[in-house]
């Protein structure tokens, strides 16, 4: 049994796999598994004709994401546990994460656990366009007030910007570090940076699409997102200089309107912190799709 290390030539191996399910989470595309390459040693092998996808860090390994396939294999699900056990100090540490739905009944029928994760947030597109009726009259009135009170250029992302956007990236991090003291958060900021530079070092190859915000030439805002499905656009990232008054309204609701061809936004999960759950939940999400980790049983 040969592990292979993930490489971005493995693109379209991940996308033909994909194509055999129908998926609403925003861990089921490739982007959103290349930009933690330098976080953890990720890895995967065909296992009987399914994608197994291993991440690996210093204390423990799990999979990403359920086996890739079409349907539901249990012999499969178990070889994967018996590898994880391998590599583990504790059983309890193999899991599978980033679990639907609706395989959630058949993982228990074959007598695997179950937690809650962070689920991601769905709206609809059309009300984070516009942003009409009482329940946005706060983003509103702040949309409003950047495009009235800022000379600023909104345009695609272009290969030259890769630096000053991580000049951003900084500014935005010190800005919500002043803000927010909880420790996980800044943990998060910190290890978000090396995945901010490899999407941005590789958007072209890896298919996304981003945009920039340019005020009195220098670059005050940027966000970047690829479709999850037909229906479906998700937001990757979208970063700040949030001393401009209703920056991040206007970036979110204009970025949403160059995406005509969808009905739903998927802005992600909230890591479990109150106050990203809090801005989640004011954008009046049309449901929180859920996800789930399983693991073994024990006696």
């Amino acid at each position: 049994m040969k592990f292979k290390q993930l490489k971005l030539s493995d693109q379209n191996l991940f996308e033909q796999f994909f194509k055999l399910g129908e998926y609403n989470l925003s861990a089921y595309h490739f982007a959103n598994i290349f930009i933690w390459k330098n976080l953890f040693g990720i890895y995967y092998i065909i296992l009987d004709g399914y994608l197994c996808l291993f991440f690996k860090d210093r204390n423990s390994c799990f999979m990403y994401l359920p086996p890739l396939g079409e349907k539901f294999n249990p012999s499969v699900i178990e070889a994967c546990f018996k590898i994880m056990d391998r590599l583990n100090p504790h059983r309890a540490m193999s899991r599978i994460e980033n679990v639907p739905e609706d395989t959630l009944v058949t993982y228990q029928e074959y007598g695997y656990a179950y937690s809650v994760k962070p689920g991601d947030y769905l709206y609809n597109r059309d009300e984070i366009t516009y942003l009409q009726g009482n329940k946005f009259k706060s983003k509103r009135v702040a949309y409003n007030y950047f495009i009235k009170n800022y000379n600023f250029e909104f345009r695609s992302f272009l290969k030259q910007d890769v630096d000053d956007c991580l000049v951003l990236y900084h500014c935005w991090a010190d800005q919500r570090k002043r803000k927010f003291s909880d420790p996980l958060y800044r943990a998060i900021l910190e290890d978000n940076y090396s995945c901010q530079k490899l999407a941005l070092d590789n958007s072209s190859q890896l298919s996304l699409t981003g945009y920039v915000i340019k005020i009195k030439d220098r670059l005050a805002g940027y966000t970047f997102g690829f479709p999850i499905n037909t229906k479906t656009f998700c937001i990757l990232f979208e970063i700040c200089d949030l001393s401009y008054r209703g920056i991040s309204q206007f970036i979110f609701s204009h970025f949403c309107r160059q995406l005509n061809a969808y009905q739903y936004i998927n802005a992600m999960d909230d890591s479990g912190l109150a106050n990203l759950s809090r801005t989640k939940l004011s954008y009046r999400p049309v449901r929180i799709i859920p996800n789930y980790i399983i693991k073994q049983k024990y006696a």
